[in-house]
């Protein structure tokens, strides 16, 4: 092992965890626990970070094309799936651009949804791995609206999301893409670690009422699935 150097161990997978990308939590593991892939599958992570689930997908037999917008990310896809002996085709981008015109039978992602108040963005890894934008959406509804033309036929698209985005609003989105959206699994999580300013502007955010008062201990995550007619 290298010294100094964070490994982090899921099921019998071990992952290289390199400055400036986010050690797996909670949600990682609750999607890569549910994430269903089977032998020939083609599958796109997008948002891979360090490639648990695009690894995790390749050990069950899939074809995995991982995405990411960080060149660190990237490199520890690529690093990742070397130390576990499986291939992963890692391509830098944002959202489906490495991938135009391509289609999969499993598109799948675990994206930053944390709403956070304008102006209050940082780039340190943790920031940038939860930061959903203004209402929690920026990515999920770039990924839900453009998933239609990248899935084959029958194919699903598989996410998570905080309760508190709004279990009425996902699936009215993706049905809005074309597909038929169903809830897939769901867990109740600790309640992540915000200030009073992200809290308050959380609730603001919470158009379906799934917070209570005071601060909120657990949260409840869940897995969301729309699938191509």
């Amino acid at each position: 092992m290298d010294e100094g150097v964070l490994f982090y161990s899921w099921r019998d997978c071990l992952f290289r965890v390199p400055e400036g990308v986010q050690p797996p939590k909670a949600g990682s593991r609750f999607f890569c626990g549910h994430l269903s892939v089977r032998p020939g599958e083609r599958v796109l992570e997008i948002g891979a970070g360090l490639g648990m689930a695009a690894i995790i997908a390749a050990r069950a037999g899939a074809i995995v094309v991982a995405t990411d917008v960080v060149p660190g990310a990237i490199a520890a896809v690529q690093a990742n799936a070397a130390l576990n002996g499986v291939t992963v085709d890692a391509r830098l981008g944002d959202c489906y651009a490495p991938v135009r015109g391509e289609r999969f039978d499993l598109i799948c992602s675990n994206p930053p949804q944390m709403p956070t108040p304008p102006g209050a963005d940082r780039e340190d890894a943790q920031s940038a791995a939860d930061n959903g934008g203004v209402d929690g959406w920026a990515l999920l509804d770039r990924i839900i609206a453009g998933a239609a033309p990248h899935l084959a036929p029958r194919g699903r698209l598989v996410f998570t999301i905080f309760d508190f985005l709004g279990l009425k609003t996902a699936l009215a989105k993706v049905e809005a893409a074309g597909l038929v959206p169903s809830v897939l699994a769901r867990e109740t999580q600790a309640f992540p670690r915000i200030g009073y300013e992200r809290l308050e502007h959380l609730r603001a955010m919470d158009r379906e009422a799934a917070l209570g008062s005071g601060r909120p201990a657990t949260v409840e995550r869940l897995m969301i699935e729309g699938r191509a007619r």
